[in-house]
């Protein structure tokens, strides 16, 4: 038997991206791993009401984007209200894709990860 866990995105800059999560998704740090020579750090956003997490990695040494091939693996979120949500991420400036046959649409996080917003349904 397995459940899911959590999810990775590798991250250039740590604050930087807990900030746009935070800000974005409301996702806040529930959980977090730090080498000890400072080479790693391993930090868990949660949402507040499932046991979910995503996971974003850093490391100290890395510095050049992370290849995300054609961006077609990506993170769903449900939005309660999704004609707010959709209005805040317009403000954001960070919906990079939008479909509105389908009635979703994309944002992208400060390393170009795309995360689906969709309706509650």
């Amino acid at each position: 038997m397995f459940t899911f866990n959590h999810y990775n995105f590798n991250v250039l800059n740590l604050e930087k991206s807990m900030k746009f999560y935070e800000d974005a998704l409301g996702l806040k740090e529930v959980r977090r791993l730090e080498s000890p020579d400072g080479s790693w750090k391993l930090v868990y956003l949660g949402d507040g009401v499932t046991d979910f997490t995503l996971e974003l990695t850093w490391l100290k040494d890395r510095v050049e984007p992370y290849s995300l091939g054609e961006n077609e693996f990506h993170l769903a979120f449900e939005a309660e209200d999704f004609d707010a949500a959709h209005e805040k991420h317009k403000e954001m400036d960070c919906i990079c894709f939008e479909n509105p046959e389908m009635g979703i649409y994309f944002i992208n996080d400060p390393d170009n990860y795309w995360i689906e917003v969709i309706p509650k349904w």
